[in-house]
């Protein structure tokens, strides 16, 4: 889950983490009032979505203005203004794709004087399963393109878990980020109060970028984006108060609630299957019979009759799906399960483009004869193979 950079400053500011003065605004006649309660001489008027890259972006409505996302005024009434022009538009970054997100939040901050930008972020390390810290001189930039350009800009370690963190990370943090004098004893207590934050609030990602040096010489953090384990959230309801729904896609916030693993994708082949090695393979061989795939859905193992049924509703919502694979290998899931679920959504949502349906493994037979049974136009795949191959045809012509 992912919060807004308001929310993740508010949430880093609890924990101690030095970050500017701001206010939320929801409707553009509260930003004059909200900048005003700043001090100034500067503002700095963010729109608030779950993507980076505003500061690059463009709004796709003329009257929204040239700049991005991130502008600065230099008066109250210019806040209001462009807090006007941001409010209801819908903001086009590089991670949001050609759709971009609606900003339907400001976020309006005192400036900084900056000296230096620099990046610092926290990660889960999948390879070693330890707490991993990436830091560069280069903040201000996509980490990305920096480690494609200038790799030796970049230092990345893991923390041992029996250790935990502790004052010498944060010094060999301080120390290739060029930071001196009292900069080392601020980076050695941020650093600890992030890792502090990022293990209690069971984070996936912890990211600034920038961290300043203000012109004073003291740290600030400018930018903040958090990312939290989803299977953790039982354990923090004052994270998940901080859910925006408007910010997820309404086909991948309807699975969650089913507690399916859905992710919408550009494509035009539906896909539901159990097991996530399974839907990569399937979503793989999709793309090699020439097709893409509409999503990616693993329904689960122990799936029940409802579950598929709400998961075959949620793919047919899809306006671009012009087909869907239905590919089951029946382990723990029963494939007479499968195809019960798989009849009992088609009756009531409707069947208006090809569906094929391949099933192994246990109650195979059954499955098969229940779906053979059903008067439906269902196309029956023997593989893997068989079954992409049968889709994209069927929805290639």
């Amino acid at each position: 889950m992912n919060i807004h950079e308001y929310q993740a400053k508010q949430l880093l500011k609890s924990y101690g983490a030095p970050v500017s003065d701001g206010r939320v605004v929801l409707k553009a006649e509260e930003a004059k009032t909200a900048a005003g309660e700043l001090d100034g001489p500067l503002w700095v008027v963010k729109a608030q979505i779950h993507a980076g890259g505003r500061g690059k972006g463009h709004f796709k409505e003329p009257e929204a203005g040239e700049k991005g996302g991130v502008r600065l005024a230099k008066s109250v009434e210019e806040a209001e203004t462009l807090a006007k022009q941001m409010l209801g538009k819908t903001l086009v970054t590089h991670q949001t794709g050609p759709a971009g997100k609606q900003v339907n939040r400001i976020y309006i901050e005192d400036g900084s004087d900056i000296e230096r930008e620099l990046y610092l972020a926290l990660l889960v390390d999948r390879v070693t399963s330890r707490i991993s810290i990436v830091a560069s001189t280069e903040g201000g930039m996509d980490i990305e393109e920096v480690a494609a350009s200038t790799p030796e800009k970049i230092l990345s370690f893991s923390i041992d878990p029996a250790t935990g963190y502790m004052p010498f990370h944060g010094r060999r943090v301080a120390f290739s980020l060029g930071l001196e004098g009292p900069q080392v004893k601020q980076m050695v207590a941020l650093l600890g109060n992030l890792y502090r934050a990022f293990t209690e609030k069971d984070m996936e990602m912890l990211e600034i970028n920038p961290l300043i040096v203000m012109t004073d010489g003291n740290l600030k953090v400018l930018d903040a984006k958090l990312g939290f384990d989803g299977n953790a959230l039982y354990r923090h309801s004052d994270i998940q108060a901080l859910r925006d729904e408007t910010e997820e896609d309404p086909k991948e916030l309807e699975a969650s609630k089913y507690d399916l693993n859905y992710i919408a994708l550009d494509g035009e082949i539906g896909c539901m299957v159990n097991g996530a090695g399974l839907a990569m393979a399937t979503m793989d061989i999709i793309k090699l019979y020439g097709a893409e795939p509409a999503n990616f859905l693993d329904v689960g193992g122990g799936a029940t009759k409802e579950k598929v049924t709400e998961a075959f509703k949620i793919i047919t919502s899809d306006k671009n799906v012009k087909g869907i694979l239905v590919n089951i290998f029946g382990g723990i899931m029963r494939c007479d399960i499968i195809a019960e679920g798989v009849i009992a959504a088609v009756k009531e949502v409707g069947l208006e483009v090809p569906l094929v349906v391949r099933l192994e493994g246990t109650n195979v037979e059954k499955g098969k004869e229940i779906i053979a049974n059903s008067g439906l136009n269902v196309i029956a795949a023997d593989n893997l193979s068989d079954g992409a191959e049968k889709i994209v045809k069927a929805v290639k012509g």
